[in-house]
């Protein structure tokens, strides 16, 4: 069946460069143009409206995103007594386990968080709080008991009596997190995905690049989602954060690693520095070694796969791009053009020197940022200050520079850290905290599509509205590229794969 979008504008981001019209075939785009439109079996007229490419998130976690906003008042808490109070709230409406998600103490007056004392006072069931970053959680005595985190490293305790405070990070982190996990039903899992694809939908996003978190949430919250994927509102391109290359080419998946840490986070003090934290907090953790990583990476370019690790501190980043040059100087010209074609990516690559960009611009490397991240944390007296020094926190996020040397670049969310609205993303760009690097709006929307599309080689099928192209598009009031605050800007359409997936 063929569909006729008409609308005021159409963007392309290709050429021509706009139109008044978008025929669909099917799933895909047969034709965008002005004047005159063709016959079609279906016409939707959205007129004021402008059309543009469905907007690719580069980096979610669907399940995550709906354990997220099953709690959305722990981002709004500026205090231990408000975060506990938000946590009592959402106890009260369930039975069971409970785990909630997206509490910042980088925004408190006092950061001091709530002790497992504090936690038991709320529930005597297992209760995890986990940090916005994912990297921290805090617990009370029923879940470090039952989830088996209390002897594992990562557990932290008070210095006079040994006692755990509830604070769990690395190991201890994962395995909290993974037994609440295996705690939710195949149901429940579904439930939560569908929910994080509808609000997907509702901010115009049409494909996402789903970070399965197999260490975290087991191998079926990945499964679950393969197998009701197309019953999504968005596009899933799936990436598993594992080592186990096998495994990927099993699943009949081109990628592996994704968001497969090779450090932590800044918020949790394990990003892996350089220099240690002003707090005296030391220099994060690595969990990797030269050597391991090195061969990670070799066994999976020579499985053909597209590799992806996440960094965020600068010696993470360092030991990514070496042990990629230890790889592309163990291969020969032919095969080294093969190499850069394949985009291997870093999944944040947050404090990046211009050293090691050059160096990651000369292997083809690939950078998916998360924009908001610079709006949450990289303001004056902000998380990244609190953390790094002003020095340090000036140079996080170079977003101009990646693009200046070359570097493919596509931008996604993290969702649920950020907020999955790439409007939010595109006005973080916009407003960077050093204006050297800031990028344009036009900059911004094609790194949100066009850039997005190329970090998973789908430069053929998505990004642009062209004839063959999947038909993927949301439709604005107002334009966005041209409209002052793009905060506030909804689509009163979104259509992935040639289906009307929302509508206002």
């Amino acid at each position: 069946m063929k569909t006729l979008y008409r609308a005021s504008r159409v963007w392309t981001l290709s050429y021509p460069a706009t139109g008044a019209w978008i025929l669909i075939d099917g799933r895909h785009v047969e034709r965008v143009g002005a004047g005159d439109p063709p016959a079609a079996d279906r016409v939707v007229e959205l007129p004021g409206t402008t059309i543009v490419p469905g907007f690719i998130d580069a980096h979610v976690h669907l399940t995550g995103t709906g354990v997220h906003h099953q709690a959305p008042g722990l981002e709004l808490a500026r205090s231990a007594e408000e975060l506990l109070e938000a946590v009592r709230g959402v106890v009260e409406l369930r039975e069971g386990p409970t785990l909630v998600h997206g509490y910042d103490e980088s925004t408190w007056e006092r950061r001091e968080p709530p002790t497992a004392a504090d936690l038991d006072a709320v529930s005597e069931r297992p209760l995890a709080v986990v940090r916005v970053d994912g990297h921290l959680s805090l617990a009370n005595s029923a879940a470090l008991r039952e989830s088996g985190a209390l002897d594992l490293p990562g557990v932290e305790r008070t210095a006079e009596e040994g006692a755990p405070t509830g604070r769990l990070t690395t190991e201890a982190n994962l395995a909290l997190q993974r037994w609440f996990a295996a705690n939710l039903a195949d149901r429940d899992v579904e439930e939560l995905q569908l929910h994080a694809g509808a609000l997907a939908a509702a901010h115009g996003v049409t494909t996402v690049h789903e970070m399965s978190m197999v260490n975290e949430r087991g191998m079926r919250d990945l499964e679950v989602l393969l197998g009701h994927r197309r019953r999504l509102p968005v596009d899933v391109v799936t990436y598993i954060a594992s080592t186990d290359v096998s495994r990927a080419m099993d699943l009949g998946l081109p990628r592996v690693g994704g968001d497969l840490p090779v450090d932590g986070s800044i918020g949790a003090r394990t990003a892996r520095l350089s220099e240690p934290y002003v707090d005296g907090s030391g220099t994060g953790t690595s969990y990797f070694n030269e050597d391991g990583l090195a061969q990670y990476f070799h066994d999976g370019h020579l499985a053909g796969l597209q590799v992806g690790v996440h960094a965020i501190g600068d010696a993470a980043i360092e030991q990514v791009v070496s042990a990629w040059e230890r790889v592309y100087r163990s291969l020969d010209s032919r095969e080294r053009r093969h190499f850069r074609a394949r985009r291997h990516r870093i999944e944040h690559a947050e404090m990046v020197s211009a050293n090691v960009l050059e160096r990651a611009a000369m292997l083809g490397l690939a950078a998916s940022v998360q924009p908001s991240f610079d709006a949450a944390w990289g303001h004056p007296g902000g998380l990244y200050e609190q953390s790094l020094g002003p020095e340090r926190a000036a140079g996080m996020n170079p977003f101009r520079d990646i693009l200046q040397r070359g570097i493919e670049m596509g931008a996604g969310s993290d969702s649920p850290i950020t907020t999955i609205d790439p409007m939010a993303g595109i006005a973080a760009f916009e407003a960077h905290h050093d204006p050297l690097q800031r990028l344009s709006r036009g900059e911004a929307m094609r790194v949100f599509t066009t850039g997005s599309a190329r970090l998973a080689h789908q430069e053929g099928k998505k990004g642009s509205l062209e004839p063959g192209k999947h038909a993927d598009f949301a439709a604005y009031e107002e334009d966005p590229f041209h409209t002052p605050e793009p905060t506030s800007l909804r689509p009163v359409l979104t259509v992935s794969l040639g289906r009307d997936v929302y509508a206002a």
